[in-house]
């Protein structure tokens, strides 16, 4: 197992010690940030459209020479590993005549991206490396004919791309040494499912941001498995993370050894504007939120397991982590309430949500969404 970071050792340490975010006082968040158009309209070209997004896990393509449509953040993309084993995102359009490049959502591997029009071929590096009747094509160059690539980073195990040029990537680099420590990049993906969610996708991030909800609304499901308040969490940028003591395991807590820590907690990454990591002592969720309007956000769930399933048992142990984690706790519970959420907002009744001192990991996040609409 790889060595935890100082900071993932430093958040133990506070668990071992009772845990708390810490003090402060009660905040407050303006309801109309979540029922908006302008202010949803504003957030997209301010910041889904300026700074790095993850767009994947890296295990979504496993292998050279693969590609998979992705139409989740408003243009056709298309997410490839050429050859060499690079990960690159590309707008998914033909450079002839703007066709649509490859159809449907499903992942293409090996030989070539055909266009289905007129049959222009690239490689999944995005290089043009053919078309019929070239003679046509006087003096066209194919090396000027490539795909648009959109700036692309692959760190720790996920995918990230932008839509600016101008994109840094370099907080994507320093959170992948935390998910190096749990070999992120070595996961095997065991499932994946998209839900269409009725809310505001602040809702959906608000969520993970606060463990004050879990003895709550988790009371039928995962809440045993929680120690009420034994909780902390710190920043990283604008990224938060975050950790939770397990009930079963406080009293390993103390233990310098990572295998017993990671035992113990559940670490969190509510990674700027939009993505979730939840890492679960023996598997990991990935959660990219793809914001639709003011009231609707795909999620994207990605369950990543350490090996793929060798046996029927082992198949159906990860089946029914995957059910109650994607389907009872995500959807049935976590959306559904941001649902429930979204319908009192959009009624008015409230100016303001209300934020006690365990959930001050919001206010943290909104800062950051006001930082970069200023």
């Amino acid at each position: 197992m790889n060595a935890p970071t100082e900071g993932q050792l430093a958040l133990a340490g506070v668990l071992a010690r009772g845990g708390s975010r810490g003090g402060g006082e009660i905040a407050h968040v303006a309801a109309s940030v979540y029922t908006s158009p302008e202010r949803f309209a504003d957030e997209r070209a301010y910041i889904f459209a300026q700074v790095p997004l993850v767009i994947a896990p890296s295990s979504l393509l496993p292998g050279p020479n693969m590609a998979i449509p992705h139409d989740g953040f408003g243009k056709p993309l298309l997410i490839t590993r050429d050859k060499a084993g690079t990960a690159h995102v590309f707008l998914n359009v033909c450079r002839h005549r703007g066709t649509r490049l490859v159809e449907g959502c499903d992942a293409v591997k090996g030989g070539r991206l055909v266009c289905p029009y007129h049959a222009w071929s690239y490689a999944f590096d995005g290089r043009l490396v053919g078309l019929p009747r070239p003679d046509t094509f006087p003096g066209l160059d194919k090396a000027e004919y490539g795909l648009k690539r959109l700036p692309t980073h692959e760190a720790g195990g996920l995918i990230w791309f932008a839509f600016a040029e101008e994109a840094d990537f370099a907080e994507a680099d320093t959170l992948a040494r935390d998910f190096e420590a749990f070999d992120l990049a070595g996961q095997h993906l065991f499932r994946r499912r998209t839900h269409a969610v009725q809310a505001n996708w602040k809702l959906i991030m608000d969520a993970f941001l606060e463990g004050y909800h879990i003895q709550r609304l988790h009371a039928g499901t995962i809440a045993p498995f929680f120690k009420d308040g034994v909780s902390t969490a710190d920043t990283i940028g604008p990224h938060q993370r975050s950790a939770v003591g397990r009930e079963a395991a406080l009293a390993a807590l103390s233990s310098n050894d990572w295998a017993t820590l990671r035992a113990a907690i559940t670490y969190t990454y509510q990674m700027f504007p939009g993505t979730v990591l939840v890492v679960s002592p023996d598997y990991i969720n990935l959660m990219v939120l793809m914001p639709q309007s003011e009231g609707r956000v795909l999620v994207e769930d990605f369950m990543l397991i350490p090996e793929a399933p060798a046996t029927e048992k082992a198949l159906a142990h990860w089946e029914r982590s995957w059910e109650l984690l994607d389907g009872g706790v995500f959807a049935s519970e976590d959306f559904r309430a941001c649902e429930l959420g979204q319908q009192g907002l959009a009624s008015g009744a409230i100016e303001r949500v209300t934020l006690g001192t365990l959930e001050l990991g919001i206010r943290h996040f909104h800062d950051a969404v006001n930082a970069h609409l200023r």
